[in-house]
C-alpha cells in the first residue's frame, strides 16, 4: 500500500514555548520583523531559517499543522492542496499558505485569509492519518485538486500522483496496469458525481494524465504542447548511447522528427541530482549527451525552462525558435 512521504521536521513553537525561552511580548514582535521567526498563524511560530529551507509543498504541510494546533473541530481534516501537499505531490503556483480542510456536510463553508473550509461526505477509506495529520486519501485527494485548481496545476498533480502509484523505484520500471488502474479509480469517481463542480474538465484531466512525466514542468510542458496543436508527444523515449547503453529524451515528437527536454534547474544544482560531479561537468556532459543525440538521430532538439512555461505562446516561440511547429496542427480540448 503507497505510503505518504515524512515531510522535514519543522519546530511550530507557541507562545508558552517562546516565554520558556526568554521571547515575549514584543521580543517575538520584533523577531519575527527581524525574520528569526515567522509567523504561520496567530500564536503559532517557526524558525526563520528552518522555514527558508523549506519547498513550497513542505511549507504548506507546516501550515497544516499550525492549522491544526489553534483547530475548534476535532473532525475536520486537511483535504484538496493541503492534501496534496501532505502526499508530496507538487503545489504548481498554489499559494502555500492557504490551508483547506474539509468538514462533515451541513457544518458551513468558510474563507479566510489563512483557511479554506469545505464540507463534503466522506467515504470509508477517503481519509488516511500519517506523521500528526489527518488527510484525505491519495485518489480522493487528486479528484478534489482536478475539479478545483488550473489545469496547470491540475495536470502537475495528477501526473504525480499516477508516478507515485506506477513508478517502482527499486526496479526503475513504470508499471502500465498500475498506471491505468489508478485512471479507472478516478474515471469511477467521475461517473458517480455527474453534476460535481468542475466535472467536465476532471474528466480531460483523467483522460490526460501520464504519470511518466517526471516533473511539474514536464506536466505543464505536455499540457502546453497539446493546447500548441501538436500530436501528444512520446515520453521518455530511450535513445541508444554509447557503448551499449541508454538515454531517455523526456520528450518525442514524431510528425516533427524532434525531441524536447524541460531543464529542471535541479539537474544542476541539486547535490542528489549531480551525483559528485560540479555544475559545470553536468553542463559539459548535457552538451556531450545532446550532441551525440542529434548527430545520431538526425532529429532536432529543443531545451526550455521554467521561464518558458510563463503561457501556451511563450513555448510556442521558444519551440519555433528551434524549427518545432506542429506537422499538422491538432485542436485541444483541455
Amino acid at each position: 500500500m503507497l505510503q505518504p512521504p515524512t515531510h522535514p521536521y519543522v519546530e511550530l513553537l507557541r507562545p508558552a514555548d517562546l516565554e520558556a525561552r526568554g521571547q515575549s511580548g514584543h521580543g517575538v514582535s520584533r523577531a519575527v520583523a527581524r525574520g528569526e521567526l515567522v509567523r504561520l498563524r496567530r500564536g503559532v511560530y517557526v524558525r526563520g531559517h528552518a522555514w527558508a529551507a523549506l519547498k513550497p509543498e513542505a511549507r504548506q504541510v507546516a501550515h497544516a499543522r499550525a492549522a491544526c494546533l489553534s483547530a475548534v473541530r476535532p473532525d475536520v481534516v486537511c483535504a484538496y492542496t493541503s492534501a496534496a501537499a501532505a502526499w508530496g505531490l507538487p503545489l504548481f503556483k498554489i499559494d502555500p499558505a492557504v490551508v483547506h480542510t474539509l468538514a462533515p456536510p451541513n457544518t458551513g463553508t468558510q474563507r479566510g485569509a489563512a483557511t479554506a473550509r469545505h464540507t463534503g461526505t466522506l467515504a470509508e477509506g477517503d481519509v488516511v492519518f500519517h506523521d500528526g495529520l489527518w488527510f484525505t486519501s491519495l485518489e480522493r485527494t487528486v479528484w478534489d485538486v482536478i475539479r478545483t485548481v488550473p489545469a496547470e496545476a491540475a495536470i502537475a498533480c495528477a501526473d504525480a500522483a499516477m508516478r507515485a502509484v506506477a513508478w517502482d523505484a527499486s526496479a526503475r520500471r513504470y508499471d502500465f496496469a498500475r498506471a491505468e488502474g489508478f485512471r479507472a479509480a478516478l474515471a469511477q469517481r467521475i461517473e458517480d458525481a455527474p453534476g460535481a463542480r468542475g466535472i467536465r474538465r476532471a474528466r480531460r484531466i483523467v483522460a490526460f494524465m501520464d504519470g511518466r512525466a517526471q516533473l511539474p514542468g514536464e506536466s505543464v510542458s505536455r499540457l502546453y504542447i497539446a493546447r500548441l496543436g501538436f500530436t501528444p508527444p512520446k515520453l521518455q523515449v530511450r535513445v541508444p548511447a554509447p557503448p551499449g547503453t541508454s538515454w531517455f529524451v523526456d520528450f518525442e515528437f514524431p510528425d516533427e522528427v524532434a525531441f524536447g527536454e524541460f531543464d529542471g534547474e535541479g539537474k544542476y544544482l541539486d547535490p542528489a541530482m549531480l551525483r559528485g560531479r560540479t555544475t559545470e561537468r553536468a553542463l559539459l556532459d548535457e552538451k556531450e549527451r545532446e550532441d551525440w543525440i542529434r548527430g545520431h538521430t538526425n532529429h532536432r532538439f529543443a531545451r526550455w525552462k521554467m521561464q518558458d512555461l510563463a503561457s501556451v505562446a511563450t513555448l510556442g516561440r521558444r519551440l519555433a525558435a528551434f524549427g518545432i511547429t506542429p506537422a499538422t496542427p491538432r485542436r485541444s480540448l483541455l
